[in-house]
């Protein structure tokens, strides 16, 4: 199996290429970036041929492709290679309005193309396990959780809304709610958030709490944020914490590190845990190689981008918002 990478903008991008050169029967078949310099530069590190046109890669020998480019220009670069007949693994937020995420679940559907939503968090250890508990009843109805996804100001285009389509809450949302949503086969219909610019030099939201209701009774709130500081041992954290009738669960998603103290360096923390990417590329390829459906879809994506698009919304009225009203 024969992938491409669609632009090296996305820092996920080169965790991908590294989780692609690790998967047994996958080839990295080349680099798409219109930014040359940026693009030449993965293309030597990888050894693999750099194109300095979008069509030269999709015409060439590939069966797949990843999209790893600014927000904004998901939905070109995911119909121009559904048009092509390659299958695809389309980054985080999968688009920056409804209208667009649409257009592109059509356009795979009509060319008879996977379209996947990279939502690696799903493929955690203590994430599945939690999965498997919910699915078995071990927690009875659930009721409430409490989640944060806080991190690092990522800066460059995604701190410019032109290109991102918003700051922490696009960027932090999508992901818990996708696994919420996964957990309790259950989707968002009510919206209430706080959101302001509080720690960035550069305007654009980088803190948020979300209150979302779900249609199975149950209610969530959610620290969306880019609240992270330079000198912080991590990037940044995914927590959950569930209360169900029957018993509560407690996830600390990261913590698969070790604590170091030294005169030098200080405190360190050093993470030996679960590779997400590699297990979301596995995933893809799985899929792809024997004809099956996504295990995380094109609307699955949709789902997570209508509730943090509800939450804008709600922060600019001030009020609580039905989810996928616009």
């Amino acid at each position: 199996m024969r992938i491409g990478i669609i632009s090296f903008a996305h820092l996920h991008a080169h965790s991908y290429a590294s989780a692609i050169c690790k998967t047994e029967g996958v080839e990295f078949a080349g680099i798409y970036d219109e930014q040359e310099e940026r693009g030449r530069e993965a293309a030597a590190r990888y050894s693999v041929p750099y194109y300095s046109q979008l069509d030269d890669l999709l015409q060439s020998e590939l069966d797949a492709v990843i999209v790893t480019s600014e927000n904004v220009r998901h939905p070109e670069h995911v119909l121009a290679a559904a048009a092509a007949g390659k299958h695809i693994l389309c980054e985080k937020p999968l688009a920056t309005n409804i209208e667009d995420a649409e257009k592109m679940i059509e356009a795979c559907k009509q060319h008879q193309v996977m379209l996947q939503t990279a939502f690696p968090v799903r493929f955690n250890s203590s994430i599945k396990e939690a999965k498997s508990m919910i699915e078995n009843g071990a927690l009875g109805r659930i009721m409430a959780i409490k989640g944060t996804n806080r991190g690092m100001n990522p800066g460059g285009w995604f701190v410019d809304k032109k290109l991102s389509g918003g700051g922490a809450v696009i960027d932090h949302t999508v992901h818990v709610v996708d696994i919420l949503r996964w957990f309790m086969g259950s989707e968002v219909v009510e919206v209430y958030a706080e959101i302001d610019h509080m720690f960035s030099e550069t305007v654009i939201d980088d803190c948020g709490i979300l209150t979302m209701e779900f249609d199975n009774g149950a209610f969530a709130t959610l620290d969306c944020s880019w609240s992270r500081n330079k000198t912080y041992p991590t990037w940044g954290d995914v927590t959950i914490e569930i209360v169900g009738i029957d018993g509560t669960l407690s996830l600390d998603v990261f913590s698969q590190h070790i604590h170091t103290y030294t005169n030098a360096s200080g405190y360190q923390q050093h993470y030996w845990g679960d590779d997400m990417d590699e297990g979301l590329i596995l995933d893809f390829v799985t899929s792809v190689k024997g004809n099956k459906n996504p295990s995380i879809t094109g609307l699955d994506g949709l789902r997570a981008v209508e509730v943090a698009l509800a939450a804008y919304q709600s922060s600019e009225l001030r009020k609580p918002v039905l989810v996928g009203i616009q």
